[in-house]
């Protein structure tokens, strides 16, 4: 897994490249801990070049978003892959994320 971080003036755009599985999330984990403990509480992920989600990864993002609600932050993902999609659907988490087709329509919701 790679992590690309781009700052812009409403957010901090991350994107994931590869998989988020039990070995990269903690990686993961570890950056955007960092990241919310430096206050920066808007963040959006992109996905378009995610392959896989492991359930480690799931609760990575639900643990990145949880501590930042209470900040007022915002916690936003877009491009989710067809498979990734279908990952969100079956586990629900598609009704607890903000979730854009585009990473534009997402940086509109900040």
């Amino acid at each position: 897994m790679e992590i690309t971080e781009k700052k812009t003036e409403k957010c901090m755009i991350i994107g994931i490249e590869g998989r988020l599985d039990t070995i990269s999330s903690a990686v993961f984990e570890k950056r955007l801990m960092e990241l919310i403990d430096n206050q920066i509480i808007r963040i959006l992920v992109n996905c378009s070049q995610m392959d896989y989600i492991s359930s480690s990864g799931l609760r990575t993002l639900l643990l990145a978003l949880k501590r930042i609600a209470p900040a007022n932050g915002k916690f936003v993902l877009c491009e989710l892959g067809e498979n990734i999609q279908e990952i969100f659907a079956i586990s629900g988490f598609n009704k607890i994320f903000e979730i854009y087709p585009g990473e534009d329509e997402a940086l509109g919701m900040f």
